[in-house]
């Protein structure tokens, strides 16, 4: 079977990362897998360029641009919807005509088309998996409060109300809605969350929407080499059981990633639990570095990182795994915690149910009150001391997000369609 795996980027963002996983899992299983990717920022060899980078830019800059003029010229708002008029020939593509099954992951900023994902999905199966909203809506990644999507869009609170009722967002979505009409196209939501949104929107209607987590290697959070708090930089706690919480993202100020929530919730907890000795690891660019001054927990940031032997020996050492964003459809940071035996504490907003058994293996807040984030955090502390088993608890329930079992499903899913 051969298989090709569409992603903007190769190894930026955890939409590719989780990808970059999917295929070498499927790789493993005896599929002949590519990834094709618009930005290739490695050099894995089951990687392949998805072709011009000047025609990339081109159409990139074209959406922005339109996206721009559309907005009332919002640069704040500039990224964070899509409308995937432009893209490339990827039906042309060397992979995509030599495969069996194309799934299409997180594909936009000027990659694929909506037009030229209708020109493949008339040719072989596609699987699109929905890694945000954007697949359910017009061109927003994640609504929020907003449920103009259950009625064909329109006066977009992302392009700022202009174009009324008729607008960018409206036009995309009727497109989407004529698409979604062929055949050839099936969809995965990778938590049970974001499969219930698609039961709201008009667009899904009549589809089958599979859920299919991503694809985590557990057994790597779980086997060393790890390095050492001092080679990481960070202070070790002054004595034992206290809570290292580690929190990391992408941009930890991102507007979605609530991080002066976060903030608050680790300066609760050192105003209730003084006796708690507590040192905080962030990981992740801030635009704003400023907003740690406020920050009265001892912490140590480490800015971006992307040497994934890093990242497994922060939650090696932390007790804790912390996210404080306002919605996550399948948070990567705590399964990737969990399964090195960190206990998530999170807000309540997204996939995190899929991930979390209340009190078991994590605590689910109930945004945005970061007094009950911190007491999830007070409760990772208790059953460290109380339960010795819980990280074997923690790493075994992080075992059905493992590759292996992740692209067992998926290999089901294609030969469920193939036949």
């Amino acid at each position: 079977m051969r298989v090709a795996l569409l992603s903007t980027n190769d190894i930026a963002g955890g939409a590719a990362i989780v990808t970059l996983r999917l295929t070498h899992a499927l790789r493993r299983a005896g599929v002949e897998a590519t990834m094709v990717a618009a930005r290739r920022s490695g050099d894995d060899p089951a990687v392949a360029a998805a072709g011009s980078g000047a025609r990339f830019a081109l159409a990139s800059y074209a959406e922005r641009l339109k996206i721009f003029m559309a907005n009332g010229r919002d640069r704040a708002s500039l990224f964070l919807t899509d409308i995937a008029q432009r893209g490339m020939p990827l039906h042309r593509h060397e992979a995509v005509r030599r495969a069996d099954v194309v799934v299409v992951a997180w594909v936009n900023q000027g990659m694929l088309s909506l037009d030229e994902l209708g020109r493949i999905a008339a040719e072989k199966p596609v699987v699109v998996v929905m890694h945000d909203m954007w697949w359910l809506t017009g061109i927003c990644h994640h609504a929020g409060d907003c449920r103009r999507f259950r009625d064909g869009c329109g006066c977009c609170p992302q392009l700022n109300g202009k174009g009324g009722g008729d607008d960018l967002s409206a036009r995309t979505w009727r497109r989407k809605k004529a698409l979604y009409s062929n055949p050839g196209i099936h969809f995965v939501a990778v938590s049970s969350w974001l499969r219930d949104r698609c039961l709201s929107s008009p667009l899904l209607e009549g589809k089958e929407v599979e859920v299919i987590p991503n694809p985590f290697p557990v057994e790597e959070f779980t086997q060393g080499p790890f390095l050492s708090l001092e080679e990481l930089g960070v202070p070790p706690l002054s004595g034992p059981g206290g809570i290292m919480a580690a929190m990391g993202a992408a941009r930890l100020d991102d507007p979605i990633k609530c991080f002066p929530l976060a903030i608050e919730a680790l300066n609760d907890l050192r105003r209730t639990s003084p006796e708690i000795d507590v040192h905080a690891i962030f990981f992740g660019s801030l635009r704003d570095p400023s907003l740690l001054d406020g920050l009265t927990v001892p912490y140590t940031w480490l800015g971006p990182v992307a040497d994934p032997q890093v990242i497994r020996s922060i939650y090696h050492h932390a007790t804790a795994v912390l996210s404080s964003s306002s919605y996550e459809t399948l948070p990567t940071t705590l399964i990737e915690g969990q399964a090195a035996g960190c206990f998530p504490v999170s807000f309540d907003r997204g996939g995190q149910a899929d991930i979390i058994e209340q009190g078991q293996t994590g605590y689910l807040a109930h945004y945005p009150d970061h007094r009950v984030l911190a007491c999830g955090l007070a409760l990772s502390h208790t059953l460290r001391c109380t339960e010795p088993g819980l990280p074997e608890r923690l790493r075994a329930s992080a075992a059905r997000f493992d590759s292996p079992a992740v692209a067992s499903r998926y290999l089901a899913l294609f030969r469920r369609l193939l036949r």
